[in-house]
């Protein structure tokens, strides 16, 4: 295809209007135009009408190249585009080249013609000037959701039973009275100084109480969709990694879904590629004759990367049998502090490596324990 005869396109998103630049073939200056955020009908109408210019000018019908940044809007967007067979791409914004000399000035339409720059870089070949987002399916992208609404309930969870400890500590409280045995635990409590609880702070308490409650509830119900969704269609490969990861001793059915919706579900061609889409490969330093790595990049999947650090440290107690945990011991022995957090993430970018092989070729980490209803069932 020859970029240099097609439509280049960026729209700005924002939340009440949308900036349209067009780079159109032979024409160096980029035509700016706004709509109305979300109006769809009036995008494909302008785009139609900038092929109608060109086609009546050069006899020849151009192709469409569309790009906008990842952010709040999501990806319904890119799917309306593609469906209507205009190619389009979506931009990770921090991965585009800037210019660090001076300060810079911060317009939509500055940001528009950045991303033709970087979209017409890219169509050309240079995959360095910025990085393309991998759109997920409906569907991949829908089933992240139960993992990450679980996730934001735990930490809800944890912030109303932070507060309900902070509020009877401030009193001289320091046991947190049980859900089940609530009214009567709260009402034998007695200050630091031999009080009652006050009545305000005793209604502040039951509401927090019910909140928690309800927060549990959730909890429960987002696991069960869950687990219902891991075991609704076995022959699903999705579904197939998550059992097979849950047959390993200390990944939970929460790790499993995590790291096989969030990482396992794209293809890697090596573990390079693996470890830099989750954020944790070290990143290299060299300048004259200095030669190291420094700390890692976190330029990937947050999630992904913080449930392996998790899993990492599990490991060492669920599976101390195994070449991983005995490759910790010896690079780690009885030190502690910053050289014991710097070996963990070494540790999680291997066992995240271990992990993908187990769940694309079945095979197993090495030394690691196999859970032993599966033994038994094998």
């Amino acid at each position: 295809m020859d970029h240099e005869h097609a439509i280049i396109i960026a729209i700005e998103l924002s939340r009440s209007t949308w900036l349209v630049a067009a780079r159109l073939p032979g024409v160096e200056k980029p035509r700016f135009h706004k709509i109305g955020a979300g109006d769809t009908a009036a995008l494909v109408s302008y785009l139609s009408s900038l092929q109608t210019r060109v086609l009546a000018r050069t006899g020849a019908a151009p192709a469409l190249y569309c790009c906008f940044e990842a952010g709040r809007d999501g990806f319904w967007l890119h799917r309306f585009l593609t469906t209507h067979g205009i190619a389009n791409h979506v931009i990770e914004p921090t991965s585009i080249l800037i210019n660090r000399r001076a300060r810079r000035a911060k317009t939509d339409r500055l940001d528009a013609e950045g991303m033709l720059r970087v979209l017409a870089a890219h169509l050309q070949g240079d995959r360095r000037a910025c990085s393309m987002v991998r759109v997920p399916t409906p569907d991949e992208e829908d089933a992240k959701r139960i993992h990450r609404e679980r996730e934001h309930l735990v930490q809800e969870r944890l912030r109303i039973e932070n507060r309900i400890q902070a509020l009877l500590f401030t009193q001289g409280i320091y046991k947190r009275p049980s859900l089940r045995s609530w009214d009567r635990d709260l009402a034998a409590v007695r200050t630091g100084d031999g009080r009652e609880l006050a009545h305000h702070l005793r209604a502040e308490l039951d509401r927090l109480r019910r909140r928690l409650v309800m927060t549990l509830e959730l909890i429960r119900e987002v696991e069960a969709e869950r687990d219902e969704a891991a075991n609704a269609n076995p022959k699903d490969q999705a579904c197939g990694k998550i059992a097979r990861l849950c047959l390993i001793r200390g990944v939970g059915a929460n790790f499993a879904a995590v790291l096989t919706r969030e990482v396992f579900y794209r293809s890697f061609d090596n573990r390079r590629q693996l470890a830099s889409y989750v954020g944790i490969t070290p990143m290299p330093y060299q300048s004259g004759g200095m030669d190291r790595d420094r700390r890692i990049s976190r330029a990937g999947n947050p999630r992904a990367r913080t449930t392996m650090i998790q899993l990492a440290w599990l490991w060492l107690r669920y599976q101390p049998g195994s070449d991983l945990a005995k490759w910790f011991r010896d690079r780690v022995g009885t030190l502690t502090g910053r050289t014991r957090r710097i070996a963990i993430v070494a540790m999680a970018r291997k066992l995240l490596i271990a992990l993908w092989r187990y769940a694309e070729d079945g095979v197993v980490p090495a030394g690691a324990d196999i859970r032993a209803e599966a033994a038994t069932a094998a």
